[in-house]
């Protein structure tokens, strides 16, 4: 299985703007600027990596998880999982924080954490990542 994007960058780094692409269309022209990946804390600039490396870990982990709840015989009935990857100018990428609350019924707190573990542990994205920090908070609602 292969996917693909594609990233249109014109201009110099501090001036300059992009747009990207993915093959589904869920991103058309989505723009990307030095502002948003670097100044704009409130993400209303436009997108950048970091934010879609998150939203890759977030979906990728939850998806992961769902499965092994489902197989452990207790399936849920919703997961909010949320990645805040941080990025540090200078040095790059160094941490993804995954943060997640489940619906699911029929399971105890110690073994729903086990399977998020598992779930962080085991994800495609996760193991991607793996040269950097990724932690859990996960709690039941």
């Amino acid at each position: 299985m292969k996917r693909h994007a594609t990233a249109v960058w014109q201009g110099a780094l501090k001036d300059g703007a992009g747009t990207l692409d993915t093959q589904s269309g869920a991103l058309a022209r989505l723009p990307y600027s030095f502002k948003a990946r670097f100044e704009d804390e409130s993400g209303r600039s436009g997108t950048n990596p970091e934010e879609l490396i998150g939203a890759a870990h977030a979906g990728c982990f939850a998806m992961q998880l769902s499965h092994f709840l489902a197989e452990n015989g207790t399936p849920a009935t919703r997961l909010e999982a949320k990645a805040e990857v941080e990025l540090v100018p200078g040095t790059g990428i160094v941490a993804s924080r995954l943060a997640l609350v489940g619906e699911v019924p029929g399971i105890d707190e110690a073994t729903f954490r086990a399977l998020a573990d598992k779930a962080k542990a085991g994800c495609p994205v996760s193991k991607a990542l793996g040269a950097i920090e990724i932690t859990l908070d996960a709690r039941l609602a």
